[in-house]
C-alpha cells in the first residue's frame, strides 16, 4: 500500500467514526481536508452526507486524482469518540503523529466500547425522566413513576434496536412501552399527574443531537445534510408520538 492509499484510509476512518457518532457534516469535511493537506496532498475535496463520505485528492501535480468513498449505515451518539478523533486530527496535522500511529489510534477509537456500562445509561435515563417530569409541572410523587417509565423506555429502545435493526421501529416500541408503564403506574396509584409522567418517560428518546446537528448543518450551508438530518429527527419524533398515541388509545 502506497502513502496515498494509507492517508486515504486514515482520513476515511476518521470521518466514518465522526459521522457515525454524532459529528456535524461540515466538521467531518473540515477535519478530513486538513488531514489530507497536512500529509502533503493537494486539490483536496471532501463531500459528506449523513450516509456517506466522498474524499478525493491529488498526489502530485499532473497525476490523476485519487478518490474513494465510504458508506455509513449506523448513526449513534457518543461525542467522546468525536472528541478523540479531533485530538488525533490535531496531532496528525501538527506532525506529532505519523500515518501509522494515527491509524493505530483511530482503530483503537473505532473498536473501543462505550465509556459507560449499559446499566448506568439506563439509570441516567431514569434520572433524566424523573427530573423532566418535575420540571414540566409534576409533583414529587411523580418522580418515581417517571423514573421507572423512563428506564423501561430506555431498556426497550436498546433491546428492540438490537433485534429489529430498524431504529424507527425500536423508538416506536420504546415509546409505547414507556407510555404503557406510565399509565399502569398511575392506575395502581403510584403517581398522580399522568401527562407529566409520560413526558418524563419520553425525554430520553427525544432526538436532541440530530436536531441540533440539522440546524448547524443548515446554518453552515450544508443544505442536503441539514435537511436529511432534519427528516431523521422528524421521523424519530413521529415514531415516539405514534407509540404514545397507541398506548393511550389502548389503555385509556
Amino acid at each position: 500500500m502506497n502513502a496515498a492509499d494509507e492517508v486515504m484510509d486514515i482520513c476515511l476512518l476518521a470521518g466514518e467514526i465522526m459521522l457515525t457518532y454524532g459529528a456535524e457534516t461540515y466538521r467531518v469535511e473540515e477535519t478530513l481536508e486538513r488531514m489530507a493537506r497536512a500529509a502533503g496532498f493537494t486539490n483536496v475535496h471532501c463531500f459528506t452526507t449523513t450516509t456517506g463520505i466522498f474524499l478525493s485528492f491529488e498526489e502530485r501535480k499532473g497525476k490523476e486524482d485519487l478518490m474513494q468513498m465510504v458508506r455509513v449505515d449506523d448513526r449513534m451518539q457518543d461525542l467522546n469518540k468525536v472528541t478523540e478523533v479531533n485530538q488525533v486530527s490535531r496531532e496528525f496535522t501538527s506532525g506529532e503523529l505519523t500515518v501509522e500511529e494515527a491509524h493505530e489510534r483511530l482503530e483503537s477509537i473505532y473498536h473501543s466500547p462505550v465509556n459507560y456500562p449499559i446499566w448506568l445509561i439506563h439509570l441516567a435515563a431514569g434520572v433524566a425522566g424523573g427530573g423532566f417530569s418535575y420540571l414540566f409541572g409534576g409533583g414529587l410523587g411523580d418522580l418515581l413513576p417517571a423514573f421507572i417509565a423512563a428506564v423501561a423506555a430506555s431498556v426497550a429502545l436498546v433491546e428492540f434496536e438490537r433485534y429489529l435493526k430498524v431504529r424507527f421501529a425500536a423508538e416506536l416500541a420504546a415509546a409505547f412501552l414507556g407510555g404503557s408503564a406510565a399509565i399502569f403506574l398511575v392506575f395502581i396509584g403510584l403517581g398522580f399527574n399522568l401527562d407529566q409522567i409520560i413526558i418524563g418517560s419520553l425525554m430520553p428518546l427525544v432526538p436532541g443531537v440530530p436536531l441540533t446537528n440539522a440546524v448547524r448543518d443548515l446554518l453552515s450551508g450544508d443544505l442536503l445534510a441539514g435537511m436529511s438530518r432534519g427528516v431523521e429527527a422528524l421521523m424519530t419524533s413521529l415514531s415516539i408520538a405514534s407509540g404514545i398515541a397507541l398506548s393511550i388509545s389502548l389503555f385509556i
